[in-house]
């Protein structure tokens, strides 16, 4: 079972599985991915940037360049079960 820190929404964690299983990709396209699967998933893309923003600045997902995001380890970890989100301090 996955463990979520205070600081999550429920789109986070669909942000991390999207990139988990369909590689890098930046916040427009993984809104109109997402919109794709589901109407319960219709994220606005500047929702999904700011979620993004708030996953990397706890290092669960990374900025490669260009505004495209990628999982990190401890990403995978979270996704995993293996990984208390609660436990993470934001970096500033």
């Amino acid at each position: 079972m996955r463990k979520h820190g205070e600081w999550m929404t429920q789109v986070d964690e669909r942000i991390l599985e999207y990139l988990s299983e369909n590689g890098n990709h930046q916040p427009h396209a993984i809104a109109d991915n997402l919109r794709e699967i589901g109407v319960d998933l219709d994220y606005h893309s500047n929702s999904i940037n700011r979620r993004c923003r708030e996953l990397r600045d706890y290092r669960l997902i990374i900025n490669v360049g260009g505004g495209v995001y990628s999982t990190t380890d401890l990403g995978e970890q979270f996704l995993a079960g293996d990984l208390d989100a609660g436990t993470l301090e934001k970096d500033e």
